[in-house]
């Protein structure tokens, strides 16, 4: 058995390359245990002081059976544990390849699994595979961008702010593609932020939508302090969609422990097509109430477009602070027009004052005023010009 690896990105969920099995040396016994054990297999016996016999759950490989050492002090310890490792690696149970993955990719487990109804006069799945596949892609990769976002700060609706920031954790995220689930391994506990964040969020959101369905009452605008956004109610509607239920679930790493706050309890959220109404009715709000944010930035005018050359015009400037956004675009009268012109052709920063609107997900700023060149430091500007051609080569 080879055990898949690779950052999410655009092939979330397809098949990933493979890698090598988990270094036996590197295995922590007590790790493997209690993998063992979250997966239903069973301690057989052994002295308790020096190994544990383990065998799979009832049905799923017989004969098989692990010696695990009780800690990594002992002479043979490396030894039984390569050969557990060995014996995961041929084995028919289907949760052996998961331990497998959770000693190689160490971190939190996350899941995804959407119940497909089956087509008319069969008992398989009507939609296609590959259209399956794609969704359950699209629903993860949103639903970690929003628990990363909130992760950072609260908001009911960010748009296009704090892109980059939910990048940088998408890359560092691991993905398996499961047949009709999908799991990732987050880091931990440094990636924890953004996990602890997500769980919390979407347990208000079900909350939410509970009590909207049987109420009639609002509750979506108290759950964003809890981490509830637009981008999250979007993702979990593109999980239901077309499905009888979307399930999420958490595994914390059993090398990290449990984070603080959630005990022994099982991690798992259900959403249904029931649902729906409301979900849309939560993400209409919730970018409804997002309001336009005062901000003064300052950027590098990178494109320029007007139709009369004595007019106004549009400028889209690539934004090194003041927002947490990469591009804005913003209209400027002629004036200000013919000052971001010669910026331009400069290559010296301006900075400007406005309001950034939720309208195209805050990406355009509106009422301008003070557009100014900004001075930098020889130094400064090659480091900013030189992250400039980075972002352009990614």
């Amino acid at each position: 058995m080879t055990l898949p690896h690779g950052p999410m990105g655009p092939t979330l969920g397809e098949p990933p390359q493979t890698g090598p099995l988990p270094d036996p040396a590197a295995v922590d016994p007590a790790v493997l245990a209690t993998l063992l054990a979250r997966h239903g297999w069973v301690r057989r016996g052994g002295p308790a002081a020096r190994y544990g016999r383990w065998t799979p759950p009832e049905g799923t490989d017989p004969g098989v059976s692990l010696l695990v050492p009780a800690g990594d002090g002992f002479d043979d310890a490396v030894d039984l544990l390569t050969d557990a490792v060995t014996a995961l690696s041929r084995s028919a149970s289907p949760s052996a390849r998961a331990i497998l993955l959770a000693l190689a990719l160490p971190g939190d487990e996350l899941q995804w699994h959407r119940d497909l109804a089956a087509a008319p006069g069969t008992t398989t799945p009507g939609a296609a595979p590959w259209d399956d596949a794609e969704r359950l892609r699209n629903a993860a990769r949103a639903m970690l961008a929003a628990g990363a976002k909130a992760g950072r700060t609260r908001a009911a609706y960010f748009g296009a702010r704090l892109d980059a920031w939910a990048g940088d954790f998408l890359d560092r995220v691991l993905v398996v593609g499961d047949g009709p689930g999908l799991t990732a391994y987050t880091p931990a506990p440094e990636g924890r932020a953004a996990v602890t964040t997500l769980v919390r969020a979407l347990e208000a959101l079900r909350d939410a939508v509970d009590y909207r369905r049987v109420s009639g009452g609002e509750a979506f605008e108290n759950a964003v302090q809890s981490g509830v956004s637009r981008e999250l109610v979007e993702s979990v509607r593109e999980l239901v969609r077309g499905a009888t239920a979307g399930r999420f679930t958490v595994a914390w790493s059993a090398a990290a422990g449990t984070p603080g706050g959630f005990g022994d309890r099982r991690i798992a959220v259900e959403f249904s097509p029931g649902d729906l109404p409301a979900l849309e009715e939560a993400a209409e709000l919730l970018e409804r109430i997002e309001p336009a944010v005062a901000v003064t930035i300052v950027g590098l005018v990178v494109r320029l477009k007007r139709a009369d050359p004595a007019g106004p015009g549009s400028v889209r400037l690539r934004v090194l602070g003041g927002a947490e956004v990469d591009e804005i675009k913003v209209r400027l009268p002629g004036p200000a027009y013919r000052l971001a012109a010669e910026a331009h052709l400069a290559g010296t920063p301006v900075r400007i004052s406005g309001r950034l609107e939720r309208r195209g997900g805050f990406r355009r700023l509106t009422r301008p005023t003070g557009l100014e060149p900004c001075g930098l430091e020889d130094a400064e500007r090659e480091r900013l010009l030189k992250t400039l051609g980075e972002g352009d080569r990614g």
